[in-house]
């Protein structure tokens, strides 16, 4: 991971982010949606995925990867995955899964909103739930597009959780400051700030689908998805 300043005013935010998240790693595939377990959520995933990336195998950046599950998901389809997160634990727990599953995969530990493959481009740039957390995310954003390659795919799947409000608590000291930090992001907010930047862009609601969370949710929850 690349070192940042310490006179930046992000980086405590940035450790505590990446504190939370390593804290977190033993637990982070009990949720349904995240480790997949569960056969119906696994090919709910599956199935979306298979409709918002090309057929044919392709290069995809996992930016915020977690524990690799979408990542897996798309190499056991064939595509070529480099993921990458904030948290060592994470990123740790991604390469024993793909290994486990005897499937290829890259992984780097670093920022995800600037994220650390140089020169690289690549065919679809997928971000699940990561979005909220950034403080500067349409800056991410814009890097994010500008490792497309012609014609290639963002992916971002994110949504407005239910304890999102002006009372909710930050989920790490500091979060209350970021701009899309109170748990979540309208698809409305979301579209606005990519629609400049890509050929076009669609929204596809999630929430009726109760197999992709292991059951039935009522917040707002949506793939975001566009095309260079």
């Amino acid at each position: 991971m690349t070192r940042r300043d310490p006179r930046d005013p992000r980086d405590p935010l940035a450790d505590a982010v990446a504190g939370y998240w390593d804290a977190a790693s033993d637990a982070f595939d009990d949720e349904p949606d995240h480790g997949l377990r569960d056969p119906a959520a696994r090919e709910a995933w599956a199935r979306r995925l298979r409709a918002w990336v090309p057929d044919a195998p392709c290069d995809v950046l996992d930016l915020g990867c977690g524990t690799g599950s979408l990542g897996l998901l798309l190499a056991a389809d064939g595509h070529r995955v480099t993921g990458v997160d904030l948290a060592p634990r994470m990123v740790a727990r991604a390469r024993e899964k793909f290994a486990a599953a005897g499937l290829g995969g890259r992984f780097v530990i670093g920022d995800a909103a600037a994220p650390p493959t140089g020169d690289e481009r690549f065919d679809v740039v997928l971000v699940r739930h990561m979005v909220w957390t950034l403080p500067e995310p349409e800056q991410a954003i814009r890097a994010w597009v500008a490792r497309l390659r012609p014609g290639g795919r963002l992916v971002l799947v994110e949504g407005l959780w239910r304890e999102a409000g002006d009372d909710a608590v930050p989920y790490v000291p500091g979060a209350e400051r970021l701009p899309w930090g109170g748990g979540g992001v309208r698809a409305r907010q979301l579209a606005a700030a990519v629609r400049s930047l890509v050929a076009d862009v669609h929204i596809e609601p999630l929430s009726d689908d109760p197999n992709l969370w292991g059951g039935p949710v009522r917040d707002e929850r949506y793939a975001l998805l566009a095309r260079t």
